[in-house]
This record gives structure tokens, sequence and C-alpha cells, in this order.
């Protein structure tokens, strides 16, 4: 099978509006979403299956993170919730002629880019959708289409069935993917200790003084 032309997306919420359910303070808050935002678009950048990575937000910390990475930044003005924001990323990489894209939340720091090649060796002839869910499989953590249009996104509760099942109505290939690392976001309190049990070298001095 041919490589693919497959792009990155990442929704990026504004950051002070982003985690209250960890009940962190504004200040670490921010820096948790920043910090995490860098890690997971660092390794995207380093996959060897994505071109290209659009960045959708209204946040402009976030797009001062992306431009390390070469993104390209969708502003995101009324940032109507994460449906809408794929759906202008879907425009730009069929605008561009790309075949597949993989949406990634900002919230997965402990993601390889080994785990996004594991992902994308799943893929399957013509039309494909694949889905990894949240540890808890009440989400989707990552979500691979092919082609960029195959299907509208349906991020709310239990997406990731949701998914699974409007690729299932529509005909389309598809199957659940579960990958560990991607698998572990971060919502709850909880979440940090689980992320730092497992942590990066590069971020664990940063989750540490977050909890302290």
């Amino acid at each position: 099978m041919s490589k693919l032309r497959t792009g990155a997306i990442v929704p990026v919420k504004t950051f002070s509006k982003a985690k209250t359910r960890l009940n962190l303070s504004y200040e670490k808050t921010e820096d948790l979403c920043k910090m995490m935002l860098e890690e997971v678009l660092q390794t995207i950048s380093q996959s060897d299956v994505i071109e290209k990575i659009t960045v959708v937000s209204k946040d402009e910390s976030a797009f001062k993170i992306g431009k390390k990475f070469d993104v390209v930044e969708i502003y995101d003005e009324k940032e109507q919730g994460v449906n809408n924001a794929v759906a202008m990323a879907d425009k730009y990489f069929l605008d561009e002629g790309f075949d597949a894209t993989i949406v990634f939340p900002q919230d997965v720091p402990l993601m390889q880019t080994e785990d996004i090649r594991t992902l994308y060796d799943f893929q399957m002839i013509d039309k494909c959708v694949l889905v990894v869910p949240s540890r808890r499989f009440d989400g989707t953590n990552a979500l691979f289409r092919s082609p960029v249009d195959v299907m509208e996104t349906h991020y709310d509760e239990d997406s990731y069935k949701i998914h699974l099942t409007t690729a299932n109505n529509k005909s389309v290939k598809s199957a659940l993917v579960l990958i560990r690392r991607i698998m572990l976001d971060v919502d709850e309190p909880e979440d940090l200790q689980t992320i730092l049990k497992y942590s990066k070298p590069s971020i664990s001095k940063m989750l540490e003084d977050l909890l302290i």
C-alpha cells in the first residue's frame, strides 16, 4: 500500500477555560496545558507518517507554541467545540489534497512517535476509520480517517462508540485500536498521578512541581 498523505489535527481549547476538573490554580492549569501541547506537537512533528500539523484554536499562546513546530494555524474565533474545530481543519486538508487525517487531543503527553506509526499501520484499504479510546472508554483520544471527509466527527460523551457506529452506518471499515500511551489523557486529578508514574523524563519535573 502506498503511503497516504496524512495530516494531524490538534484542536486546542483556550487554556484559561480548559481542565477545570483538575482543581489546579489558574497559573498551574495554564502551565500544564502549555506543557502538554508542546509535548504532543513535538511528538507529532517527529512522526514519519505525519506530513503537516494544524492547530485549531483562538488562544495565541497555543499558536506561539505551534510556531516551534511549523504548524498551520487555524483561528477558531467562535470556539464552538471540537467538532467545529475539526471541520475547519478538514477543509484545509481537503483543499491541500491530503488523503487522511488523525485528530489528536492536546492532553496525551505520553504519546510517542511509534504509537502514531502503530495506529497508521492499522489502516485498511479504501475508506477507513480507526479509533483510539480514552482509558476510561468514554472518549476518543485519536481518530484516523481516510479519506479526510469520510465522515464527520462526534466528540461528546462516549464519542468512540459514536465514531465507530457512524463509520459502520456509512459502510466504512473501522477498528477500535488500543494504544496505551495515547489512551492516557489528563482530565481528573488522579490522571496527573498516573501520568507522573509513566512520565517521560522531559515532563516529570514540571508535573512534580504542579502536584506540590
